[in-house]
């Protein structure tokens, strides 16, 4: 049976959540707004000190708790150094691809609150001034941000409020075609966190309780590894919902959700894995099996720390991933309807 999703409200769910800056580790403005929309379904959300928000759904069954992770950290840098002249040198916060990100608006959010946009540019950034303006490799020693501010040197834009260490975030200029294309950076993975909100409110909506205690969780540390490490008490699954990639080793499109069946650490559960292939046949779903490279996800992050849990993931697939990246609604669509059927769905084994 497939499910009568809210379409508009997972791609308003989306857009809200995307035009909320979260670089990895930087949850300020993001968490409150988290907040606000569980209130709106009338949940309540709780939080651990790393402030991962957790949104619990009781179950018929309270033997288990299964959690679906959607991780709201993003690509981002952080100020390492001003320049004599005023320009920002960057680290970057996660696996950036500073090729695709050369010419983007970013933003500066400074310690005390303040917020500035600037320009992210290569140190040789035209063709008409520079030898090596299209060979010189794009990389933290060689980009820099240029404030759109009047400043031109290091005291001008201390005065500014700005120092080492404060977070940079970049515009994910998100856009939404007639025919269900969505454009985005940070689909990744904000686009499964729009696709939990969904969840719980296809569930709620039609009094649909979950099969076993569900435990939403949304952390901001899994760009570099470390979202899912810390689990709370009682978790015996975890299934990270997560983009699936697109290439030419590959089966999955922007129209199908991927079944991560290995990633670059380890293989997910069997069983697991078997049931989540079950749901989507159930759903009329289409649906890919992969294994990807150069991958990971908070689920085999909670493996590698020692958790006593089975591990899955899936998703919609991407092109263009830690880029500007573009799915389709479908595979949205597609990704609640699994994620519903799983939860509803008491499997036999």
């Amino acid at each position: 049976m497939k499910y009568n999703i809210d379409k508009n409200y997972l791609i308003k769910s989306f857009e809200r959540i995307i035009n909320v800056p979260s670089p990895v580790g930087y949850f300020v403005e993001l968490n409150p707004v988290l907040e606000d929309m569980a209130k709106e379904l009338g949940l309540k959300v709780t939080r651990d000190n790393r402030s991962t928000t957790y949104i619990t759904i009781p179950g018929k069954n309270i033997e288990k708790t299964i959690m679906v992770g959607a991780h709201a950290d993003t690509l981002g840098m952080m100020i390492y150094k001003i320049e004599k002249d005023g320009k920002l040198r960057v680290r970057q916060l996660g696996g950036c691809n500073f090729n695709n990100l050369e010419g983007e608006t970013v933003y500066v959010h400074t310690r005390d609150g303040r917020k500035y946009s600037g320009l992210f540019a290569c140190q040789s950034h035209s063709v008409h001034v520079f030898e090596d303006a299209r060979s010189l490799e794009r990389n933290e020693s060689t980009m820099v941000i240029l404030l759109d501010e009047d400043v031109s040197s290091k005291e001008e834009v201390q005065a500014l409020g700005i120092s080492n260490g404060d977070y940079v975030s970049v515009d994910p200029r998100m856009q939404l075609t007639e025919n269900g294309y969505l454009k985005s950076r940070f689909i990744d993975d904000k686009g499964a966190i729009a696709c939990c909100f969904a969840t719980m409110k296809y569930m709620l909506e039609n009094n649909l309780q979950p099969t076993y205690n569900v435990t939403f969780a949304i952390p901001y540390n899994e760009e570099i590894g470390l979202g899912g490490t810390y689990l709370p008490d009682g978790i015996s699954e975890y299934i990270a919902i997560d983009i699936g990639l697109i290439g030419p080793d590959l089966d999955g499109n922007e129209h199908s959700v991927s079944i991560c069946a290995k990633d670059n650490a380890a293989p997910y559960d069997y069983l697991l894995t078997n049931r989540l292939i079950e749901c989507a046949k159930a759903t009329d779903t289409k649906y890919a099996v992969d294994v990807f490279f150069r991958y990971g996800t908070d689920a085999n992050a909670a493996i590698r720390a020692g958790n006593n849990i089975r591990a899955a993931a899936f998703g919609m697939a991407v092109y263009c991933s830690h880029g500007m990246e573009r799915t389709h609604i479908d595979g949205m669509l597609g990704t609640v309807n699994i994620l519903l059927e799983y939860i509803l769905k008491k499997f036999s084994r």
